[in-house]
């Protein structure tokens, strides 16, 4: 077996000739994906938490050039399509928490988060560590945490009709129509209504390269209960497990403890520019790891690396992207934002409810997750895996542990 670092090497000097159309134009399409949605909770959270301009665009340059590079090392470093997107899950928990927290507590919270996650790539108890929190537990946080993104399309047809019918009738048609990026067609309409209006104001968008700002951390109990361990939390269930069952479907063998130790300090050093974590690519993805990226599977690694390098080149002018959309009505980025959640909310709800058995939990989860409570100082995304995993083992425990006694 070669070692990997040989490897790395090998397959950066084979580049040249895995490249095709299909891998550039599918890194691409990716990274509009990207941009156009889950960028945009990243977006909302900065501007709920009253970031400045300035830790906006620092936030954006560290989730976008740190994926671009570590997708770029990790597809090398294996010959695979690995993708290191930021965790859409953990912003869209930041849009409603974060405001509670000093920034550098968040950060502290961000490098707690990653670390773990390096941790539990090095320990190789990623499979124990699943089979703590049942995951439709989890699944039934995740759509509840992502529910008022999917509430936000409705409310926004009160602020502007025309332009919200325009892009809810452009998605679905595009979706229809199986358009490969319906979310970009969507943008592409939005801006053709509002230019329309004449509230587009592009002349104003400065074309700058981002200076990241560095922010020491500060450690704190309740930051870690509230953004760490969600965080690390949905992660590990919503991006790393999925991610390794499209890279299994693929036909590949996902090294998922050496992925998990490279994301995870990753999203150390990213951390301290405003990164709130990288992760494992899972539905976004599949758009590289299938034939259409490219028909040779030994050579379709070129199409993580050719993401990577888009994503890094659009990181690199943070500053831009952030005062691009920052000229978009608010009704604009909040039905872009929800429409780029909605297959999350509708898988997380369809597969969180699917075992009758698990029902209840998830349900509890989902309602608890939704409600944006407070107890004791600690957010709902903690009381909603307790009360779920709590349901769940009062309904549950004593048929799970009969059945364990059975099978032994």
């Amino acid at each position: 077996m070669i070692p990997p670092q040989i490897a790395f090497w090998r397959n950066l000097r084979d580049l040249p000739t895995a490249v095709n159309l299909s891998a550039f134009v599918t890194g691409f399409i990716i990274t509009l994906v990207g941009y156009t949605g889950p960028l945009l909770i990243v977006l909302q959270a900065a501007q709920n938490a009253g970031l400045s301009a300035e830790l906006t665009s620092s936030w954006v340059w560290a989730v976008a050039v740190g994926n671009g590079l570590t997708t770029c090392f990790m597809s090398l470093w294996y010959r695979q399509p690995l993708f290191a997107p930021w965790s859409t899950a953990g912003a869209a928990l930041l849009v409603t928490s974060l405001v509670d927290y000093p920034y550098p507590q968040a950060i502290g919270a961000y490098i707690i988060a990653g670390a773990a996650v390096a941790l539990l790539g090095i320990s190789g108890l990623f499979g124990r560590a699943m089979k703590l929190i049942p995951q439709p537990v989890v699944l039934g946080m995740l759509a509840g945490i992502l529910l008022r993104f999917g509430l936000s399309l409705f409310t926004a047809l009160g602020s502007d009709t025309t332009l919200v019918m325009v892009m809810l009738v452009t998605y679905f048609v595009l979706k229809r129509l199986h358009f490969r990026a319906p979310i970009f067609g969507v943008l592409i309409a939005g801006m053709v209504m509002i230019g329309v209006q004449g509230q587009l104001n592009i002349q104003a968008v400065p074309v700058a390269l981002t200076i990241p700002h560095l922010t020491l951390p500060e450690f704190n109990l309740t930051a870690t209960i509230n953004l760490a361990l969600p965080l690390f939390i949905l992660a590990i269930t919503s991006q790393y497990a999925p991610g390794q069952a499209v890279l299994q479907g693929a036909g590949y063998i996902p090294p998922i403890n050496g992925v998990l130790v490279m994301t995870g300090v990753a999203s150390v050093i990213s951390g301290f520019f405003g990164g709130h974590g990288l992760t494992l690519g899972a539905l976004t993805a599949a758009m590289m790891t299938n034939p259409d990226a490219h028909p040779d599977p030994h050579k379709r690694y070129s199409a993580g690396v050719m993401t990577g390098i888009w994503y890094t080149l659009f990181g690199l002018f943070g500053t831009t992207v952030v005062s691009l959309f920052a000229t978009f009505p608010a009704a604009l980025v909040t039905v872009l934002a929800g429409l780029a959640l909605s297959a999350t909310i509708m898988s997380s709800l369809a597969n969180g409810l699917a075992k009758p058995e698990q029902r209840d939990g998830a349900l509890m989860a989902f309602l608890c997750a939704g409600s944006g409570m407070t107890l004791f100082g600690i957010g709902a995304p903690f009381w909603a895996l307790v009360v779920g995993v709590l349901v769940n083992l009062l309904l549950n425990g004593r048929k799970a542990a009969d059945t364990k006694t059975n099978s032994s």
